[in-house]
């Protein structure tokens, strides 16, 4: 995917996503606003109708007392007081003096007697004033259902409740009040909210699109600037750095690729330094391998001086051509994983017989070569790599030391460890080789002035070697006075 297409995609993701966050926000404050005022409903009409149930209880008494003062008895005198208690009704409950709430007054066969409005009157909930007049209790019904979203497009629409309060009638007959409030106040102040809440929702759905898109653009930077790196490294160029300020977690990948790119380019320095080390090393041994061919062929075959001197040096020069190939195949071997075995084996034997190999291999320098004190020490691992590991380390320690010097190896045996310890007096290492001695092709220009060969390879080895072992392998070194490699390594049961 281009990175135009991908910008275009991360646009379009960011805007659905904060349209789905702000819509699923704005949508639900709208529903616990419009529910919220639906509440408030139905508490106005249940206070309307305490209000009107204690109005029309006067006046029930009132039309009496007035029936009962103009001299009318019995039935007469109930629609006397029926008749004065509507009209006094009339006066008192209207909309215009009750906040838009309708009335109606059904007597003690429910039938109507009084309402205020013609909508008030609901032949469908006759089943409800039924049981209020039985129950002689409050009820609630829905005179006309809601829809709580229908403000989202258009006017709200809230349900009307519907309360019958059961009253006393002229009489001494229990009748029951319908008492219905339109919430029309309710209504308004949803849609006069409705407007505002579009233009915040917009609102918020640019700030989100704009704070998204800042920080994807920032990112994107940082994977364009990676791909510049990568190019960089694709191209043999390792001057590319990322920008790594910040303490974030993208300044700390952008550390992490610098140093990343360094180790490689450290690398590919090593490679350049090992590659002009091998064509020396090789052009050397080749080129006296031809010449003393050219002189076995001409005239050297038939002189036994002659043919002794030249096969001692072919010999000689390819021993330096196997043991390169020994490294580069060991280096091979280290990446694909090193097998191991586990068999018994006397690590003191190991250590005092590679002595005896490299004290025979250096024997110009006239070294000292000191081992192990203790006649044997057990354990169970590769005896092979155990050897490889010594051999290398025991030819570095007796190539950098200076003739005279001494050459030290000692083991230790501390529980289930064992320490193989291989000391110099030699020429040391710099400190600012010290953390890069274990790399591969790696030599450090103090052997390279010291005319010293090698391909940078033996430490490498002997590090995977250990570290395969779940070992571990560390070094001190004094420049002038001497280095100690020490190496630890499971001992195994023996």
């Amino acid at each position: 995917m281009r990175r135009s297409s991908l910008r275009t995609w991360l646009l379009l993701s960011s805007v659905v996503f904060s349209v789905i966050v702000v819509g699923g926000i704005s949508l639900t404050t709208y529903v616990i606003l419009a529910d919220g005022m639906q509440s408030i409903s139905y508490d106005v009409t249940e206070r309307l109708a305490a209000t009107a149930s204690a109005v029309v209880a006067g006046a029930a008494r009132a039309a009496e007392i007035s029936a009962a003062t103009q001299g009318f008895a019995g039935s007469q005198a109930a629609q006397v007081a029926e008749a004065n208690m509507g009209r006094q009704l009339t006066q008192v409950l209207n909309p215009s003096t009750t906040g838009g709430a309708e009335y109606a007054l059904y007597d003690q066969n429910l039938e109507p007697i009084w309402y205020s409005n013609a909508s008030a009157l609901a032949p469908d909930q006759q089943t409800d004033r039924e049981r209020t007049k039985v129950g002689s209790v409050m009820t609630r019904t829905i005179g006309r259902r809601g829809n709580l979203l229908a403000g989202l497009v258009g006017k709200a629409r809230l349900a009307v409740a519907v309360v019958h309060e059961p009253v006393v009638l002229p009489g001494g007959h229990l009748g029951v009040l319908d008492v219905m409030y339109v919430p029309s106040t309710e209504a308004r102040a949803i849609d006069s909210v409705r407007l505002p809440m579009i233009v915040l929702a917009v609102s918020a759905v640019f700030i989100m699109v704009g704070l998204m898109q800042t920080s994807i653009v920032w990112v994107l930077k940082l994977v364009d600037n990676l791909r510049k790196a990568a190019d960089s490294i694709d191209a043999g160029r390792f001057d590319e750095r990322l920008p790594d300020a910040g303490d974030n977690e993208v300044g700390a990948l952008a550390r992490s690729l610098n140093r990343l790119i360094e180790r490689l380019q450290r690398r590919s320095e090593a490679q350049a330094h090992f590659v002009a080390d091998a064509s020396h090393e090789l052009a050397t041994p080749v080129a006296g391998i031809r010449g003393y061919t050219n002189i076995l062929r001409e005239w050297g075959a038939e002189d036994p001086t002659v043919r002794e001197e030249a096969i001692e040096a072919i010999d000689r020069e390819s021993l330096r051509m196997a043991r390169l190939t020994g490294d580069l195949l060991n280096l091979l071997h280290a990446d694909q994983g090193v097998v191991l075995k586990s068999e018994p084996m006397d690590l003191n034997a190991i250590v005092r017989n590679r002595l005896a190999g490299i004290a025979n291999r250096w024997i110009e320098k006239d070294l000292e070569f000191v081992g192990p004190e203790a006649e044997s020490l057990l354990m169970v691992g590769d005896p092979g790599r155990i050897e490889d590991v010594v051999s290398i380390l025991l030819d570095n320690a007796a190539k950098y030391t200076p003739a005279g010097g001494s050459v030290f190896a000692l083991t230790e045996c501390a529980r289930n460890m064992v320490t193989i310890q291989i000391s110099d007096t030699g020429q040391g290492i710099p400190e600012a080789d010290m953390g890069r001695i274990f790399d591969r092709f790696f030599r450090s220009e103090a052997s390279r002035a010291a005319g010293e060969s090698g391909f940078g390879l033996g430490l490498a080895i002997a590090k995977n070697i250990v570290d395969s072992m779940g070992g571990a392998i560390e070094v001190s070194s004094i420049v002038d006075q001497g280095t100690t490699f020490t190496v630890t390594v499971p001992r195994g049961h023996t």
